[in-house]
């Protein structure tokens, strides 16, 4: 019945936020003035059925990166390496994971290899983590007239590969649909869904979790605020949830929290360094169960 109310209650959020978004979509286009001959022949779609359009910020690569929740933002040439730190009672956790993206045309690659490290008074436990293969891809694309709405929607896949450790032992493959949407200059919303399969033998062999994320930024430019050396600060927020399927953990969900920002430094040469640092906290009683505090530390390179 929990797990009922919670799809329900989802459902009904995203009802709202895309009654929201069309309703701006309207006021935007009914206020915006008649374009002339010239720019209404003008054709911006592009892609498989005109999907696409050529004005949206989604191409231009400029949607900050999440901390905890997939990145769902098209990444021309892009480096990071992050290190989360969770804290439970005498235990913790480390986990330091390096990635390299790539775009081609609307088409993002990536691949990521984390080294995770697990102590308690019981020992420690690390090795590396599943090498995770990703690929993401929008598929739609909506601008308004005077760019005050500007949303996109695609797919994606990650499927990833036990490294045969201690911390990696199920392959896993993670089906998604995303929302990438600016309002405005800047205010920036980005929402995930996946649905995460283990396979192979042992206790985790064959759940299944739902997973979703949302990341919420507002740009500040260094003219509206000149921190030194800072060309643009992002106060974020990270809302992250899973929700058991199957086996013995169905319908349990774990909800946590990250508040953080990022800085996107001034350019050495071609290449742009992005700091972002955040403060990870629980929201029920199943994430405390996981972890009672946490942070993360995030460092990007931009080329």
């Amino acid at each position: 019945m929990k797990l009922k109310t919670r799809i329900v209650a989802s459902g009904l959020t995203v009802v709202m936020v895309a009654s929201l978004l069309r309703t701006s979509a309207l006021a935007d286009d009914q206020t915006a003035p008649a374009a002339g001959n010239a720019a209404s022949a003008l054709n911006t779609r592009y892609g498989l059925f005109d999907g696409l359009d050529h004005r949206s910020w989604y191409g231009q690569g400029d949607f900050p990166e999440p901390f905890l929740v997939d990145d769902s933002g098209l990444e021309i040439n892009e480096a990071r390496l992050d290190w989360v730190h969770l804290k439970t009672g005498g235990q913790h956790s480390d986990t330091v994971t390096a990635e390299v993206e790539k775009g081609f045309g609307p088409l993002t690659l990536e691949i990521e290899v984390p080294y995770e490290r697990e102590a308690s008074p019981a020992g420690i436990s690390q090795g590396i983590g599943n090498i995770d293969l990703g690929a993401r891809c929008p598929f739609y694309q909506y601008v308004s007239r005077t760019g005050l709405l500007d949303t996109t929607f695609g797919g994606a896949l990650e499927v990833g590969i036990p490294a045969s450790s201690a911390i990696s032992v199920n392959p896993e493959f993670v089906p998604k649909i995303f929302n990438d949407t600016k309002i405005g200059d800047h205010f920036t919303a980005q929402t995930i869904l996946g649905y995460s399969t283990l396979t192979g033998g042992g206790a985790d062999g064959g759940l299944q979790t739902l997973e979703y994320g949302f990341t919420f930024g507002y740009f500040i430019e260094h003219r509206e605020l000149p921190l030194p050396g800072v060309q643009r600060f992002i106060p974020m927020f990270e809302l992250i949830g899973e929700t058991g399927m199957n086996q013995d953990a169905a319908g349990q969900s774990s909800l946590v929290d990250n508040a953080c920002f990022r800085l996107n430094l001034k350019t050495i040469g071609r290449v742009q360094p992005r700091l972002g640092l955040g403060y990870i906290f629980p929201l029920n009683r199943q994430a405390r169960t996981e972890a009672h505090s946490g942070m993360v530390l995030s460092l990007v390179f931009e080329y």
